[in-house]
């Protein structure tokens, strides 16, 4: 009796080879693809240790956009900054030509930078522009005064006249007083002298405007301004009324005001 072996079946040894032959590669890959996967692991995992320990906060906290606040009062501003959970600095308070009392000139970090919740915002708040002191003019010729006004960033806004020992067109004082802080390009008035009062107003009183003006001149007096008054028992176009009045003294140069009856009365 015949015994039938069970012999495996047949071998493909050129496949085997060829498999054997590629086994170094592919071990070769699969080491490559470990060590590139330590590497990766150990990176993440120091990563996180620094970011646990040393920077916290930008990594793990909320970025923000920082708003435009400049132009803003503080007060809305303020709030700006809070809605978006970041800390408005105690604001420094600075001069500013042109910005009203109370307004943001200036911010850091700047609007649009992202930052993260939380950070502290500085903030430049406006107190005006910078005060400019009225110049002491006294005792100066007005026209040289007026030079003095404009070099300090000044205006002369007009020129008054006051009777005083100084002598005419000499400046004695100023409106507001010399030292008050104006904003630059504040108006100035100038008080001048038209000298000491020593000449008596003469009477004017039935002269008509131009009899008027003659008799002024002649005493080292002008005729201002006139208007007309209703007026009856007297001629009409003629003087019933003068300020100063007659016999009052007044330095050379010094304006006399009338009224003058209304014409047409009967």
């Amino acid at each position: 009796m015949r015994i039938r072996r069970h012999l495996p079946q047949s071998i493909n040894w050129n496949g085997l080879g060829t498999r054997i032959a590629g086994a170094p590669g592919l071990l070769r890959r699969r080491s490559v693809a470990i060590a590139a996967g330590s590497f990766a692991a150990a990176f993440l995992a120091g990563y996180a240790l620094a970011a646990l320990v040393f920077f916290p906060t930008p990594i793990f906290a909320a970025n923000k956009a920082v708003p435009r606040v400049i132009g803003m009062t503080i007060e809305k501003a303020r709030e700006a900054l809070v809605q978006l959970e970041l800390k408005p600095d105690e604001p420094e308070q600075v001069r500013h030509p042109t910005a009203a009392p109370g307004t943001v000139v200036w911010q850091d970090p700047p609007a649009g930078v992202v930052v993260p919740q939380g950070t502290s915002v500085q903030l430049s708040v406006s107190v005006g522009p910078q005060r400019v002191p009225v110049p002491d003019v006294a005792g100066y010729d007005a026209q040289v005064a007026r030079l003095l006004v404009e070099s300090a960033g000044l205006r002369v806004g007009g020129v008054d006249s006051t009777q005083t020992s100084s002598p005419k067109g000499v400046t004695v004082n100023t409106r507001p007083p010399a030292g008050t802080p104006l904003v630059p390009g504040g108006r100035v008035t100038l008080v001048v002298s038209v000298g000491a009062p020593t000449i008596p107003v003469p009477s004017l009183m039935g002269l008509t405007r131009e009899e008027a003006r003659v008799v002024l001149e002649q005493a080292g007096l002008t005729l201002g301004t006139y208007f007309h008054r209703t007026a009856s028992g007297v001629r009409p176009e003629t003087v019933i009324e003068q300020r100063p009045a007659a016999g009052t003294l007044s330095a050379p140069g010094t304006t006399v005001n009338i009224v003058l009856a209304r014409s047409g009365l009967p």
